[in-house]
């Protein structure tokens, strides 16, 4: 390892750390990073803090005050009330159903969609506290949920990025969408059966005072929005979640769509400037956009590309089919979890994978399935967008998070591995 790689990584494991410790208010262990990047010279100033002007981060930034003003509307209310129902109703049994619900919800944006996310966690932050089903039951299962389609039919993007990663390894074979789209719907069913399992796991604490809410509700309750007002407030919630889904047609156009929505809104008056600062510099906002720094430095200095080398050197060539899928599947999702590089993550161990597999005389196409759709399916630390929100908005210690999110991890993962080769047998 050269010097370089050490004080990356160094700089990385003092940010889990810090994290890990609670010392530090949540979102400023990675600005703390990104200034120690500078020091060390692994980054120039704009390089450190790239995440503060990463479209992403700005999208999520601007679609935070769309959601606080939603938050004012009788819509929502309506929303609340639903899923209040069913955690006034407490129970497995309704749990279950919010899991299923929203995970057919996922269906339509597909995985990972940014604007489901955030509308999912945002409204389950706003229910009150509940001993018959807390809400910190709800905020971790239903989080990754959104990540986990039920009925897998827009797997568009994934799909395209797998049959790119065979065609640049030399594999001409084609790939059909529907087999592709069974193996996410595996997955999802992985992830449903640990969620259910995990139930009694989780812990069991407000993730907001109660005071706060009766007085959000009376705020609610006083200064209704005019109907005009609540009106243009959901179009322009819907706009900007459609602008978000609809990234890859509008281009760049869609990253600022939130944004423009959040300005109209402040011009209305439904959310008054401190209301909007506030929203869009959320320490969620801030841990999302330190991470992404310390991200591409970790790259920058070449560790990634070295573990790849590594591993490619050492599996050999009598090893069992599923766990060298399996361990790609692993080293992929971990360096995406880690960098917050999901599609680097893929382009740099999924062409290694297909080359294994082939030389190896194994049919390449479980291990581009599995590798690609690993890299979308870490979350096991929060140093990324929906991890970060989770644990934020779930006011959850680590150890809390982990106990949920490991297993989950493991479990996918090698949930996807074995339906990748059920599905794309290698011999």
């Amino acid at each position: 390892m050269t010097l370089h790689m050490i004080l990356a990584l160094g700089i990385l494991i003092l940010m889990i750390g810090l994290i890990m410790s609670d010392k530090m208010a949540f979102g400023a262990p990675p600005i703390l990073a990104c200034l120690l990047l500078v020091v060390t010279g692994l980054s120039t100033v704009q390089e450190a803090f790239a995440g503060f002007v990463n479209p992403s981060v700005i999208m999520i930034a601007g679609f935070m005050v769309v959601m606080a003003a939603l938050m004012k509307t009788s819509l929502i209310g309506k929303v609340q009330a639903s899923m209040l129902a069913l955690v006034n109703k407490g129970g497995y049994k309704s749990y279950a159903l919010l899991l299923v619900v929203v995970m057919l919800g996922a269906s339509l944006p597909g995985a990972g969609a940014t604007g489901y996310y955030v509308l999912i966690l945002s409204l389950i932050s706003t229910i009150p506290y509940n001993k018959k089903m807390p809400t910190s039951k709800l905020m971790m299962p239903l989080g990754f949920a959104t990540n986990h389609p039920l009925i897998p039919f827009n797997v568009a993007l994934f799909y395209g990025v797998t049959v790119s990663v065979l065609e640049t390894a030399g594999y001409h074979g084609g790939l059909s969408m529907t087999k592709f789209a069974v193996v996410n719907f595996i997955l999802a069913l992985g992830f449903l059966a640990w969620s259910l399992i995990a139930y009694r796991l989780l812990p069991d604490h407000p993730i907001s005072e109660d005071s706060v809410m009766d007085e959000v509700a009376a705020t609610a309750e006083f200064a209704a929005l005019p109907a005009w007002k609540e009106y243009t407030t959901i179009v322009l919630f819907v706009l900007s979640v459609i602008g978000m889904m609809l990234m890859n047609q509008l281009g760049n156009a869609s990253f600022v769509i939130p944004g423009l929505a959040g300005a109209i809104l402040l011009f209305m008056n439904v959310l008054d400037f401190k209301e909007a600062r506030d929203n869009m510099g959320a320490p969620v906002i801030l841990m999302m956009a330190g991470v992404i720094g310390v991200a591409d430095a970790l790259a920058n200095s070449g560790f990634t590309a070295m573990i790849g080398k590594v591993v490619a050197d050492s599996l050999g060539t009598n090893i069992s089919p599923f766990i060298l899928i399996l361990i790609f599947a692993l080293l992929t999702s971990t360096c995406a979890t880690f960098t917050g590089s999901n599609m680097g993550s893929v382009f740099i161990f999924a062409p290694i994978a297909i080359a294994t597999s082939l030389s190896l005389g194994l049919n390449p196409v479980a291990a581009a399935v599995a590798v690609v759709v690993s890299g979308w399916n870490g979350g096991y630390m929060p140093i990324d967008g929906m991890p970060a929100m989770i644990l934020g908005m779930g006011k959850y210690k680590l150890p809390q998070f982990w106990l949920f999110s490991v297993p989950m991890y493991l479990i996918r993962i090698i949930v996807l591995c074995a339906g990748a080769m059920l599905i794309f047998p290698v011999n």
